[in-house]
């Protein structure tokens, strides 16, 4: 008998097949019985999706036979899952789309649509896409864990930018996936975690957990909790290197965080840096607006006698909001809703802040010459006439040095008291003559001069940001401002005189303002004055020399703010007329004298801004070593006397310990 061909036996076996489903299902009509050796990959899918109700489309490369039996009747849909199972240990998976199950080689199953999974991945032997969005662990990272985890045909990729994974396999192998994810997705040690406030404020519960997590971590690093709050979004950044303890820190803030039973609540707040009574002014400016305030008393602006003002919300304003300052304890009291309390404490967060300074260092420069010259002759007649003891007749009197004239006078009384100027002076005088002929003096004179002054100032200033300094160093100088003469009814008058005391020195006045990026604005203000020497019928005269200027300096950059110049020259002749310009002989009947001076005062600005404690702490110790310095190089030296000591500087105390706030 000649064999049948493929076909045909593809037929009976499809036909047998379908006897033996239709047989098992006689006795009831939701479950069938599977019973199927060594038959035909084809004909068994399509008994079985034909009892399923299922739509299935057999890729041509499916090739094979099945063993697929159960001991008692199943549901169809289960038959249908039984059916995917079997099929997927032969390589052949099994795709849905739009209603329609595609089955084809495991390899080609992830160009195909498959399904995209949603929070969790359906059950089966089916093959869907599922999207893992990653919020701490590294997606790439991931992916290199995961990937033994995931079927060699089936693809898993990273998605860097959104940090995501994208991952094709069966749906039961994808259900694994979510666990596994889950537990490794975790917030890694340390790794700040935000928890969101929605009644309280967000500064007053930090500082409420960061005092109770204080006194109990003790020295263990795994205990250590560090809470701040972001007073802008009104949340919590925690960072704990215990999971266990970043999970009590969320459990505390959901039971801390509740609604306020009333609308209007009493809270305290203590400021740490900035003045109570300034930030209240402010904080009642905000309220309303810069609008009046209505005071809760008649006495609307008053201060009360610890120098707190208080002030409300005008009522028409719809808030009940009152702020006090308590300047003893620097603490702000505020009374109000819930919100505006919350609003009010992020905006005192960015208010009480540790303000930078500012060390200014000045260094001031004065330096003056001054060159004089004179040069000429002194001539002298004198006779006698009559009864008077003697006539003189002098050329060229010097009203700053004394002349010829003058001398030969004080010759002639012989008076102990000749007053020669400065110089080199040459002459002759006499007191007697020569029968008729007059007694004839001359004189000669030169002088050359030469003055010069250094005068070096370095001012130091240490002040807040956006707060005025000053510094003087110098005298307090009375000034006569009026005299009086009363008399009155007495016979005798009673003088008197009024005085006004200025100071007269070096004067330094500075306000630094710290700008974007380091940048210091400096409102400045120098002066150096003195008492001049000579002196005036009508008081004190006093030099004066002052800078007023607002510059911008870099921080740490030294910048010359001024330079006032002084050039004088004068230039003097007195002469014999008619003789005095005679050539060569001329010289003999001249007096010439020059005077030149220039003065040149500079001044110099160093800001360095001071953010913390060691930058002051650096400077501070700096200036105190120097101190130290000059006084060790001031010592007195030995000698035969006894020693009786003298005051010095102590060592510079050490950095005390850091104290828990």
């Amino acid at each position: 008998m000649p064999p049948f061909p493929s076909s045909w036996r593809r037929i009976l076996a499809s036909s047998f097949c379908a006897g033996l489903l239709i047989a098992s299902t006689s006795s009831a009509d939701d479950k069938v019985n599977l019973n199927f050796v060594n038959a035909d990959i084809e004909p068994v899918v399509k008994a079985i999706a034909q009892a399923a109700g299922k739509t299935v489309v057999v890729d041509p490369r499916v090739k094979g036979s099945l063993n697929l039996s159960t001991p008692e009747p199943v549901e169809r849909r289960l038959a249908f899952d039984i059916l995917l199972s079997a099929l997927r240990l032969q390589g052949i998976a099994a795709v849905e789309s739009q209603g329609v199950v595609k089955l084809l080689p495991e390899a080609d199953a992830k160009f195909h649509a498959s399904p995209v999974a949603g929070r969790k991945a359906l059950a089966g032997d089916q093959i869907q896409t599922k999207v893992y969005s990653l919020r701490y662990e590294s997606a790439a990272q991931m992916a290199n864990a995961l990937r033994p985890l995931v079927s060699p045909n089936n693809p898993i990729s990273s998605v860097p930018g959104s940090n995501a994974l994208v991952i094709t396999d069966y749906a039961d192998n994808l259900r694994r996936l979510d666990a596994v994810v889950a537990s490794m997705d975790q917030p890694v040690a340390g790794e700040p975690v935000i928890i969101p406030v929605n009644h309280l404020s967000a500064v007053d519960l930090a500082n409420t957990l960061t005092r109770l997590f204080a006194a109990s971590q003790g020295g263990d690093a795994m205990q250590r909790v560090d809470v701040v709050a972001d007073a802008r979004s009104n949340r919590l950044l925690v960072r704990a290197d215990s999971p266990a303890r970043l999970s009590r820190v969320q459990r505390l803030v959901e039971g801390l965080d509740v609604p306020a039973h009333n609308g209007t609540q009493v809270n305290m707040v203590h400021l740490k840096n900035a003045e109570a009574v300034k930030v209240a002014q402010t904080l009642r400016a905000v309220l309303s607006g810069e609008a009046p305030l209505a005071m809760n008393t008649s006495t609307a602006g008053a201060t009360n006698p610890q120098g707190a003002s208080a002030g409300s919300l005008n009522s028409s304003s719809g808030l009940a909001a009152m702020v006090q300052a308590d300047p003893a304890t620097n603490t702000l009291i505020i009374t109000g809703p819930e919100g505006v309390y919350n609003s009010l404490r992020a905006v005192i967060e960015k208010l009480d802040v540790r303000r930078a300074q500012i060390y200014v260092e000045a260094l001031i420069v004065e330096v003056s010459a001054q060159k004089a010259a004179e040069l000429g002759v002194q001539w002298m007649a004198g006779f006698t006439a009559g009864s008077a003891k003697g006539v003189a007749i002098s050329t060229l009197p010097s009203a700053s040095n004394p002349g010829i004239a003058n001398i030969a006078s004080a010759v002639a009384d012989k008076s102990s008291n000749v007053a020669v100027g400065s110089g080199l002076s040459l002459g002759l005088v006499g007191s007697s003559k020569y029968g008729n002929v007059p007694s004839l003096a001359v004189l000669a004179r030169a002088l050359e001069g030469e003055a010069s002054a250094n005068i070096l100032s370095t001012p130091t200033l240490l002040t807040l940001d956006n707060e005025e300094a000053k510094i003087i160093v110098g005298q307090n100088v009375p000034f006569i401002t009026g005299q009086y003469a009363l008399s009155g009814g007495a016979t005798t008058p009673t003088p008197f005189q009024t005085v006004e005391r200025r100071d007269v020195g070096l004067t330094l006045r500075i306000k630094p303002q710290i700008t974007e990026g380091g940048v210091v604005r400096l409102a400045v203000f120098q002066e150096v004055s003195s008492v001049d020497d000579k002196t005036n019928q009508a008081g004190i005269i006093t030099n004066k020399r002052s800078i007023e200027s607002n510059v911008l300096v870099d921080d740490g950059r030294i910048v010359a703010i001024g330079g006032l110049l002084q050039d004088s020259a004068s230039d003097g002749a007195d002469k014999v007329p008619g003789l005095g310009d005679l050539p060569l002989l001329g010289g003999l009947f001249r007096y010439d004298s020059k005077k030149r001076s220039k003065t040149n005062l500079m001044v110099f600005l160093r800001p360095q801004v001071v953010r913390d404690a060691e930058g002051y702490a650096a400077t501070t110790a700096s200036r105190y070593r120097e101190m130290q310095d000059a006084q060790t190089s001031k010592a007195p030296a030995k000698s035969l006397l006894p020693d009786l000591g003298a005051p010095s500087l102590p060592p510079l105390p050490a950095k005390p310990a850091a104290t828990q706030p």
